[in-house]
């Protein structure tokens, strides 16, 4: 299991107007346990980028990044991870636009 230390987020902006709400991009620094297979000692973050909409919001793509030098750890997050993450973006967001 995976756990959020500390995050940024940023809104993308869309200056020709295809996109349609708002994307967010979250930079989410996490931990896992030394015996989980994502950890590395580098340190990990999560790059997402996140959609809201009138309709609907949620992830719209994630990408794992070692912190020191920035490489791309292809490895896929499980769904109790992914639902955390979820969470987090949505919570997070919400206290941003208010």
């Amino acid at each position: 299991m995976l756990t959020i230390t500390g995050y940024s987020v940023e809104l993308i902006k869309d200056p020709f107007g295809i996109l349609t709400g708002k994307r967010y991009e979250l930079l989410l620094d996490i931990e896992v346990a030394e015996d989980d297979e994502l950890f590395s000692e580098n340190g990990l973050y999560v790059r997402v980028i996140y959609v809201v909409e009138e309709s609907r919001s949620g992830m719209v793509k994630y990408a794992i990044h070692e912190k020191t030098n920035d490489n791309y750890v292809d490895f896929e997050l499980e769904d109790d991870e992914l639902a955390v993450i979820e969470a987090f973006c949505k919570e997070h967001l919400m206290d941003a636009e208010e």
